[in-house]
């Protein structure tokens, strides 16, 4: 399992460059073709493409349902971050770019359908693996192909990174959205005619002012504004200024809210005007009956193991959000156990994964 992460891993596929991203695709499709699985490229013009792969177990016709899992082939790394953060093995652990974030949960697949083949069982559904190319960039070129596929199946694993290093299982995820707010004032002479500008700084720090009142920690919801910009000397009124907005909200009916809110912002500065752009992209995964259940058949299995399992909320996002807004019975979090995505000490570790890998093949046979 080590020595295939180690390849995953050196294989590096950042979101925005295709060409390494398909480079790191045709890696993976080349060892889900050695297990006799029927891998198909889902072509994709603007990012790097998806992979479509599908097996099942037995002999004679494929089964009619199926169960999905759902993960991604991309990572926040720029190419040549190996050069300074190279995989290695230390300390019971393996370290290097998207080890954690989400190579392991690739590998933990292809492992599992192994188990299943090694102990001799026959699944009754097929299963369905659908790894796309831009989780991290937002998913907007392959959102259709994951509801497509979710609305097929009977439920959904999803492969991201488990919470904690007691690796929980995510049965509660925020939904996220990104937004902008562009003010466009007039710019003057900060000393000798400053009442002709309009202050597009300023005009935004009042916005901003006013977003801080969408902001609710008992209801989940936090409108955070992260990266400002505006102005271009000391001695000139800005004419121009921009926020970028991260979004976050735990209950569905309360995006489409929030987007009203956001497109009802007026200026509060004489003159100024207003462009708002985005808002929410990526519902919320709720706890509802259907993911307790899910969840509480895995723990039982775990303990059939003699291991314990746990549950978390969180408030980052993943593609498990669509699938469970659906309505798809979804349970996240089922990845590589481990720490630090997305940053220099990222890892997972080691003596977990063939309890991970174990933890999914019992769940394809048996739900």
């Amino acid at each position: 399992m080590v020595k295939m992460l180690g390849t995953f891993v050196r294989s590096e596929s950042p979101s925005h460059d295709k060409k390494a991203v398909d480079r790191f695709g045709k890696v993976v499709a080349t060892e889900w073709r050695k297990r006799g699985a029927k891998v198909r490229v889902l072509n994709n013009l603007k990012r790097g493409n998806h992979l479509r792969v599908e097996i099942w177990f037995g002999q004679g016709r494929e089964p009619k349902r199926q169960i999905m899992l759902l993960g991604h082939l991309d990572t926040v790394y720029p190419l040549g971050t190996l050069a300074k953060m190279p995989f290695r093995i230390s300390g019971g652990r393996a370290w290097g770019p998207g080890t954690f974030d989400m190579k392991g949960g690739l590998v933990l697949a292809l492992f599992a359908v192994d188990a299943l083949k090694a102990a001799g069982i026959t699944p009754a559904k097929k299963f369905v693996f659908l790894w796309t190319s831009d989780e991290e960039i937002g998913s907007e070129s392959s959102r259709r192909a994951i509801t497509s596929e979710a609305r097929r199946s009977d439920a959904v694993l999803v492969l991201e990174p488990s919470f904690g290093r007691d690796g929980r299982l995510k049965t509660e995820r925020k939904g996220v959205g990104t937004a902008e707010i562009i003010v466009t004032g007039r710019s003057a002479h900060a000393g000798v005619d400053p009442e002709k500008g309009i202050n597009a700084v300023h005009e935004l720090a009042l916005q901003i002012e006013r977003l801080k009142k969408l902001n609710s920690p008992a209801r989940g919801i936090a409108v955070q504004a992260t990266v400002v910009t505006g102005g271009t000397v000391s001695n000139v009124i800005p004419d121009y200024a921009r926020a970028e907005l991260d979004i976050r909200f735990s209950r569905a009916t309360d995006g489409p809210e929030l987007d009203r809110k956001l497109r009802s912002l007026r200026p509060i500065s004489k003159g100024a005007r207003l462009e708002i752009r985005g808002g929410t992209n990526r519902p919320p995964l709720e706890r509802t009956a259907a993911v307790r259940a899910l969840f509480g058949h895995a723990r039982e299995l775990m303990r059939d193991m003699g291991l314990s399992l746990g549950e978390a909320s969180t408030g980052g996002g993943s593609d498990g959000s669509f699938t469970a807004a659906l309505g798809i019975p979804t349970l996240d979090g089922l990845g590589a156990v481990g720490d630090f995505p997305h940053g220099p000490r990222e890892h997972v570790l080691i003596g977990a994964l063939p309890e991970r890998a174990a933890l999914l093949a019992g769940l394809l046979a048996t739900l």
